[in-house]
């Protein structure tokens, strides 16, 4: 199949009509009318009734809820990926004017007349019809024929479940828009004269779209590790050719590739935070100072809060250990028991525990040892890095105390707790000095919401921490504080942030708990730079996992090669139109048989070829190589590591590495009919059985259209007859 030329030839001439005055403008166009034809066929497939069905399916209602907190510009954190897939679902809805006034709460809920589900759908919807022509002409870069690259693309065209996961507000077609955009532009870059200069915005391009693989989600790394993998390969083949400057084309491709997808990963959080300004449900998750940048929320509290605590200071201080659940220093009216349940004692003093609710005993005073007043001086004096203070609880003016004697829950840990007189040999040990983990960036005085703190017990040199385990019933059930004399360098385990914070005024106990319901604020503008709200949001996205359930669609990745499982996606409250994620089961078989064919053939030509014996030449075999390389290397990055997941998966999750094997099929057949058969019965042979196993893959495609589609509407028996697999789960209605 070749290329189309039309050529145009306008002629002007001159006033005098003399040939010497004659001016041609002439017009090349080259075009691959095949592209064009498997291009509008994919357009077709993919948005046609975008809008069905009219209701909200499978994942849209997880993807929902954050295009509409994008909508109204409240922060979230999802830790199945990075920003820039929300960010795209987002756009659309933008374009569709949504307001982000829909509860995703239910699959299955209709939308509302004043929600365009087109536009909620449409660029999903558009990527996944461009990978079809990305296909054809990633084949082509990879030096096949313009055959084997319509093969490569009927499959995709054809492939069901690609269909489905285009069509919905979902981001797998997205993710694989983009990777397969990097590597068709990568392969562009390299097969381009070194001579071309202007080949490099191939480059560039190439880089841009791994960091929008990335962007989108997690599993876009594979596929960019990679690309680097084959990049780096190329590169030191290049090192020895004499007639470049190897030192540039090196920096010129470590920056397009390493640079330029750093930096627009870093854009894309760039963009998040700036849209994402007022405070939401997740906030929760972050640290005082992240919550108090936010408008709303902390903030709220937090505003025009004195930035130096002083003695005399009134302070909450919350763990930097406790997440996702918030908790703060915490002592109430209630002591030790006299012993515990396993026989034990204890000091029998007042309880000091960590409590994951605002709450008036949450308050501490920052006291002078070697003063008496709790209200702060005139100037006030400042907290800062190696001074030793005294902490007293604002409701019962208790001291914070800790002493040799075995915490409740944590043995090996010393009790910490609000010191009484007893009048027996246990003095007070409550001095604590105060050592600002991160002074370097905030100077040495202790600052509210900044700075990080560890208070180190001065008698017993122990830290004062949070152990993490629940109390007792007599505890409350809240969560154990003790004192600890071993730890290791920097840990957020022992920290502790100044969230709210007034200067007191009232040295008297009564006056003092009416000052600790009634805060007064002095106005001081306080913010978060960029840069440290970008390293603590990719922290916790990477740290903090959310409970991971069994889920009746989940499967195995040993389940996704042969198609054991499917997802219903959608069902009609009360008929049987439905849509379902399955794939094409002849074009499934068709990529499992070519990637055991392709390894069996690779490991033939590596034996022989061990032996002395070329069967191909170099060109050829260079051309075979590259397209296991992408191929069966594209497949093995993209499915191996969920083998070592302990998350929860599904069907889709396969749908990256199943695009690697359809441009592998067509390739392998190509290069089986060139260089393995050699009579012409053979080689008409082999293509009587490619046209049945296409003209399979159509009408595959076909009969699964109903549930790809959601309609037309099937009966019992004929869903039933599209139960191909006894694990399928088809719903149907008998009527």
């Amino acid at each position: 199949i070749g290329r189309h030329t039309v050529s145009r030839t306008n002629t002007l001439r001159g006033l005098n009509h003399s040939p010497g005055g004659e001016l041609p403008l002439v017009v090349t166009a080259q075009v691959d009318l095949v592209l064009v034809l498997v291009s509008l066929l994919a357009f077709w497939t993919r948005l046609s009734r975008l809008s069905y069905p009219n209701a909200v399916v499978f994942d849209e209602v997880y993807y929902g809820q954050f295009v509409s907190l994008y909508m109204k510009r409240v922060f979230f954190i999802d830790d199945s990926g990075p920003p820039l897939g929300h960010m795209i679902l987002a756009f659309g809805a933008y374009l569709g004017g949504f307001d982000g006034n829909f509860l995703w709460n239910r699959i299955g809920a209709d939308y509302p007349s004043s929600v365009s589900v087109w536009s909620l759908r449409l660029l999903p919807a558009l990527c996944g019809s461009l990978c079809v022509p990305l296909v054809y002409l990633l084949t082509l870069e990879l030096n096949f024929s313009h055959l084997a690259a319509l093969g490569a693309a009927l499959l995709l065209l054809l492939e069901n479940s690609l269909i489905v996961q285009s069509r919905f507000m979902l981001l797998e077609s997205v993710l694989i828009f983009f990777v397969l955009l990097a590597f068709l532009s990568y392969l562009r870059f390299h097969n381009a004269p070194n001579s071309s200069w202007s080949r490099f915005s191939w480059l560039l391009l190439s880089g841009a779209s791994c960091a929008a693989a990335v962007g989108v989600k997690y599993m876009g790394v594979f596929s960019y590790l990679l690309l680097l993998g084959v990049a780096s390969l190329h590169t030191w083949n290049l090192i020895g050719d004499h007639t470049l400057n190897v030192c540039v084309q090196c920096v010129c491709r470590f920056m397009c590739l390493v640079v330029v997808p750093v930096l627009l990963y870093v854009f894309w959080f760039y963009i998040h935070l700036g849209l994402l300004s007022h405070s939401g449900p997740h906030d929760q998750l972050m640290s005082s100072a992240f919550q108090a940048s936010l408008q709303g929320g902390l903030s709220r509290i937090t505003q025009g809060q004195p930035l130096e605590v002083a003695y005399g200071s009134q302070v909450t201080l919350r763990s930097s250990a406790s997440q996702p659940i918030p908790c703060w220093l915490h002592s109430h009216r209630a002591n030790y028991p006299v012993r515990y349940e396993n026989g034990r004692g204890s000091s029998h003093q007042q309880q000091v525990t960590c409590y994951p609710f605002k709450d008036v005993n949450n308050w501490w005073i920052i006291k002078d040892p070697g003063k008496q007043k709790l209200v702060v001086g005139s100037p006030p004096q400042p907290v800062r890095h190696g001074d030793v203070i005294q902490l007293v609880h604002g409701m019962t003016s208790r001291f914070l105390n800790s002493h040799d004697v075995a915490a409740p829950m944590s043995p090996h840990a010393q009790e910490v707790s609000g010191y009484i007189d007893f009048n027996v040999s246990m003095a007070a040990q409550n001095l604590w000095r105060v050592h600002i983990s991160n002074r370097e960036a905030e100077s040495d005085v202790w600052k509210t919401i900044l700075s990080e703190v560890r208070l180190v017990h001065v008698n017993t040199s122990a830290v004062l921490k949070l152990s993490g385990v629940s109390l007792p019933d007599w505890g409350f059930r809240q969560l154990e504080v003790v004192a600890e004399k071993l730890f290791k360098g920097h840990s957020s385990v022992l920290g502790w942030t100044v969230e709210e914070h007034r200067y007191g005024t009232s040295q008297e106990q009564k006056e003092r708990e009416a000052e600790l319901h009634s805060p007064t604020h002095i106005d001081i503008d306080r913010k978060m730079s960029f840069w440290a709200k970008f390293l603590e949001l990719q922290w916790k996205m990477l740290t903090v996992k959310q409970e991971d359930s069994e889920h009746k669609y989940s499967s195995s990745p040993l389940e996704w090669i042969t198609m054991e499982t499917n997802i219903a996606y959608w069902l009609h409250s009360s008929t049987n139109a439905q849509i379902h994620l399955i794939g094409n089961p002849v074009s499934w078989g068709v990529a499992n048989l070519s990637l055991l064919a392709y390894q069996l053939l690779a490991a033939v030509y590596l034996v022989r070829r061990r032996r002395g014996i070329k069967d191909l030449p170099d060109a050829v075999w260079c051309r075979f190589s590259c397209l296991g390389c992408v191929c069966v290397g594209g497949w093995v990055v993209n499915f191996v590591p969920f083998l070592l997941m302990e998350k929860t998966l599904f069907l889709y999750h396969y749908l990256p590495a199943l695009c690697y094997l359809y441009v592998l099929s067509p390739a392998l057949l190509e290069h089986a009919h060139t260089h393995l058969l050699s009579s012409a019965i053979q080689r008409q042979a082999l293509g009587v059985c490619v046209s049945a196993v296409l003209l399979t893959v159509f009408l595959s495609y076909r009969n699964f259209c109903p549930l790809t589609y959601g309609s037309p509407e099937l009966s019992a028996n004929q869903l039933q007859g599209l139960r191909w697999r006894e694990t399928w789960d088809i719903l149907y209605r008998h009527r």
